[in-house]
C-alpha cells in the first residue's frame, strides 16, 4: 500500500468507502499501487492500468485502455464524447462495487493481458482542432493529462487550444500548458471558476477565478 494513497483516502470528503473497496480489489489483482495526477493509480510493470477518481455525484474506476476491453457486462462509458482510449465504470454506493467485484476483477485481468500483449489504441486525428506541437508533446508524456483533456467538452477543448496556440514563442506555449494542467485534470474549462460556473455567467462574479 502506498502511503500517499492512505493520505488521499483518509482526507476524502466523499466516496471514501467506495474508493477503499476499489483499492482492495485492485491490490488483490496484484497491481502496483502508485499515486499520480492526485489520484490512486495502479500499474503493471510500470504500465498504467487503472486509476481511481472522485467526482461530485459518483466515484469512478477508469481503465486507461478501456476501449480495447470487451466490456461483456456493459459497465464502461466514455469520460467524454471525444475520449478515444479511456473508459470508466462509475459507482454511487459500495454495494454496487461488492456486487460487481468478480466482474471488475475480470476486467482488470483483461486490461493486464492487453498490456502483456503490447496492444495499442489507434487514435483518430481530430479533424476540427489543430493542436500545437507543445500540447501534443505533453499528451505523449502524460497519458492522464491527455485523458483529462479529451474528457472536456468540445467547447472547453477549443478554448484551451486557442489559448495554447496563441503565443509565437514555444516556451510561452509550454508555460501556458503547464499553468493550466491542474485545472484540466480537475475537469475545469479555462473560463470556469472553482464554483463550476463560467466567469461569463451572471451568477458568478469571477472573484475566485483560476482556482482562487
Amino acid at each position: 500500500m502506498n502511503p500517499k494513497v492512505d493520505d488521499f483516502l483518509s482526507n476524502a470528503k466523499r466516496w471514501q468507502a467506495e474508493m477503499e473497496k476499489l483499492r482492495l480489489i485492485l491490490l488483490d489483482c496484484q497491481l502496483t499501487e502508485d499515486f499520480k495526477w492526485n489520484s490512486p493509480c495502479y500499474t503493471f510493470k510500470q504500465k498504467n492500468i487503472v486509476i481511481i477518481g472522485e467526482f461530485k455525484d459518483y466515484c469512478v474506476l477508469t481503465f486507461f485502455k478501456g476501449v480495447l476491453l470487451s466490456d461483456t457486462n456493459s459497465i464502461l462509458v466514455k469520460p467524454g464524447e471525444n475520449s478515444q482510449s479511456a473508459r470508466f465504470a462509475k459507482f454511487t454506493n459500495v454495494n454496487q462495487i461488492i456486487e460487481l467485484e468478480s466482474v471488475l476483477k475480470a476486467y482488470i485481468y483483461e486490461a493486464i493481458e492487453v498490456e502483456k500483449a503490447g496492444l495499442k489504441v489507434t487514435f483518430d486525428k481530430n479533424t476540427e482542432l489543430e493542436f500545437p506541437e507543445e500540447l501534443l508533446t505533453k499528451f505523449s508524456q502524460d497519458l492522464g493529462f491527455k485523458t483529462a483533456f479529451e474528457a472536456l467538452t468540445p467547447g472547453r477543448q477549443r478554448a484551451y487550444n486557442m489559448f495554447f496556440s496563441e503565443p509565437k514563442q514555444s516556451s510561452t506555449k509550454v508555460a501556458r500548458i503547464e499553468k493550466y494542467i491542474q485545472r484540466i485534470l480537475n475537469g475545469k474549462g479555462i473560463n470556469d471558476c472553482v464554483c463550476g460556473l463560467s466567469k461569463r455567467l451572471p451568477n458568478c462574479d469571477g472573484s475566485h477565478k483560476n482556482g482562487k
